[in-house]
């Protein structure tokens, strides 16, 4: 498929025109779902048919390395060979591999794996409580700083020009920061960023090597450009020289990754910046339904920045619920119950639902409500017993000789338990979290079983979550990991004032980007799409939430009980009796049973208990033709509940 023509076969208008721009400088600008990935592979390959380039002179720009091998993967298929498609630090690793002896006269240095066995000692070394700290948190604030180009004499200074909060006391993460550097370049070797900043200081000090890239690439291509930071822009503009041929692909209501550096201006700031440039915006979605693209666009409005409103071109599904539920614990059944009916009744393969979480901490209840209900799920890194709180007290009591709940308080603090410090880090909120599980699981063990061992504690803890599978099941990620993902049903728990957005003790997290997470969580929906929030006193409801539409129109249940199995709802008597007509009359129409009612339509029916046609018609879902066809029915039942 290497005629020029052919290649167009099948895009949209839109696609249609971000293809033939072959050359930049040119932004596609791609919602969610949108068909990105064929609009840029579709474009590399038309430029090299229609003559506008080589193959082997574009180098085509990735986040990651599964990402670029795809890309490859579908060039192929069109007929492109050649195209050298790599991450920022793939190719720059690369580059420096070819250019860097020859230009300086010495040898590159290795490439650390990892930071953490240069931080540990420095880690070590610091006062109580800091020294417990997870060096990745210390790894992550080096990384902040590399990734905008301060260096430790700038760090300081930094700090309080961008009112960041660093892990630990500024003055002691500067003298980690330090110490790091020094003992890194004392031993010869390079960490991701430095293979950024070391191919950037080449290129200008080198200026034959900057001429020896911008021989061999002609033209660039960047995707998620929003995630893009200053060390990756800077990178890019020393391959491009005075040229503007780069095509840069992106959505900056998908801009998540701001705490890594990441920034969305770039992508907003390109038409400026390039003041000829062809801006192409892809709108219409191939994912989601309109009943999922409404509620994601009607999030969109209060975004800013480049407007993109996604167009359906799938047909109608399920309207989207939005429960309020007593408490946290009503929640869980709430949520375990839909997943079974979506599973049951609309026959979507468990591997194809997801609950997304703001942070890991938060996957311990699902992942224990699942195993509880005999329901398979997966956790996307991050699975409880496996994290590195829990991890660690379990191979801490191995041995132990003490008791359970002694053993596991000495296990704990041992690692640095302090529930009472201020922790603003995702991963230390969580490792926090799961060592004051890990204390709250012994105790209730030892209430149970007395005389119990460690080594049955251990094993119970192993039960209690035995039903996750690798590859099987209920997917359980947080939204970050959702990203580029996709699935039938969606469920969006826990959506909270301090959660999403989310605040930690000292801080609170940027709200645009807790927007766009959500916004991202959202879009990941193909049909179904669950909203929930525990609405107890010590909860407020999360303001993204008016935002969509959601109001005081939504009540909490009041009577929930756990649910044990799949024959029945674990709620209202009312609500099972209008379920099990609903499944006698889609089976006697023989059309699926959302197409008769929805559950949350039967949640508020049995919730408001209409007497007459003018009260079941004040109920959300219930239309006129609805009305007309099943009201008699619904309202005798109704009222033989009482």
């Amino acid at each position: 498929m290497s005629d020029a023509d052919a290649i167009l076969d099948g895009l949209n208008d839109e696609q249609r025109r971000a293809v033939t721009a072959v050359r930049g400088p040119v932004a596609i600008l791609a919602g969610a779902g949108t068909g990105k990935t064929t609009a840029v592979t579709r474009r590399i390959a038309y430029q090299v048919a229609s003559g506008a380039f080589r193959a082997r002179s574009i180098l085509a720009v990735t986040f990651t390395e599964k990402a670029a091998g795809e890309l490859k993967g579908r060039l192929a298929r069109l007929g492109v060979e050649g195209v050298e498609a790599r991450t920022f630090h793939g190719a720059a690793l690369s580059q420096l591999g070819r250019l860097y002896p020859s230009a300086t006269g010495r040898p590159l240095p290795e490439v650390l794996g990892s930071k953490a066995p240069v931080i540990a000692s420095l880690a070590s070394a610091l006062p109580p409580p800091f020294k417990f700290l997870p060096r990745s948190e210390l790894a992550s604030e080096i990384e902040w700083a590399k990734n905008r180009r301060f260096a430790p004499d700038d760090y300081l200074e930094a700090l309080g020009r961008d009112g960041h909060e660093p892990p630990i006391p500024a003055e002691l993460m500067h003298r980690v920061f330090e110490g790091y550097e020094r003992r890194k370049e004392r031993a010869r070797r390079l960490d991701f960023e430095d293979m950024l900043g070391l191919a950037i200081r080449l290129f200008d000090e080198h200026p034959e090597a900057a001429a020896e890239i911008r021989r061999r690439f002609h033209a660039f291509t960047v995707d998620e450009y929003q995630d893009v930071n200053a060390l990756q822009q800077a990178l890019l503009e020393r391959w491009l020289g005075d040229r503007d041929d780069a095509c840069v692909v992106g959505d900056d209501y998908q801009s998540i990754y701001t705490f890594t550096g990441a920034s969305p201006e770039h992508l907003l700031r390109f038409g400026h910046r390039y003041p000829n440039a062809t801006l192409v915006r892809l709108e219409r979605n191939y994912r989601s339904t309109p009943q999922v693209l409404t509620v994601a666009n009607a999030l969109a409005r209060r975004m800013g920045g480049i407007g993109k409103q996604l167009r359906p071109t799938s047909g109608d599904g399920p309207s989207p619920t939005a429960r309020a539920m007593p408490d946290a614990e009503a929640e869980l059944t709430f949520v375990v119950r839909a997943v079974r009916d979506v599973h049951e009744r609309e026959d979507v393969r468990f591997e194809e639902i997801a609950v997304l979480y703001r942070i890991n901490a938060r996957s311990e209840p699902f992942e224990e409500a699942f195993a509880r209900a005999g329901i398979p799920y997966q956790v996307r890194d991050g699975a409880f017993l496996r994290r590195p709180g829990a991890r660690s007290v379990l191979a801490a009591i191995r041995r132990a000789t003490d008791s359970v709940v002694a053993s596991v308080e000495a296990a704990t603090e041992a690692l640095g338990y302090a529930p009472e410090r201020e922790v603003d880090d995702d991963q230390e909120t969580t490792r926090q979290a799961d060592l004051g599980r890990m204390r709250a699981l012994a105790a209730e063990f030892a209430s149970a079983h007395p005389d119990g061992s460690i080594s049955e504690f251990v094993g119970e803890l192993g039960t209690r979550f035995a039903a996750e599978q690798s590859g099987r099941g209920v997917n359980l990620l947080t939204y970050h990991r959702a990203k580029g993902l996709e699935f039938d049903a969606m469920f969006l728990p826990r959506l909270i004032d301090g959660e999403l957005p989310f605040r930690g003790k000292r801080n609170r997290s940027d709200p645009e980007e807790e927007r766009r997470l959500l916004y991202v969580g959202i879009t990941r929906a193909r049909r179904h799409l669950f909203l929930s929030w525990p609405a107890d006193a010590r909860s407020r409801p999360s303001p993204f939430l008016a935002e969509i539409g959601v109001t005081d129109a939504v009540r909490p249940l009041t009577k929930v009980r756990p649910a044990t199995s799949s024959s029945g709802s674990g709620d209202d008597p009312l609500f099972d009796r209008l379920r099990s007509w609903r499944a006698g009359r889609a089976k006697a129409d023989g059309v699926p049973a959302y197409v008769v009612f929805h559950d949350a339509t039967l949640y508020a029916i049995a919730d408001r208990r209409p007497a007459d046609w003018a009260g079941l018609a004040g109920v959300s879902g219930v239309g006129p033709a609805k009305l007309e066809r099943y009201a008699d029915e619904v309202l005798a039942i109704v009222r033989e509940a009482g």
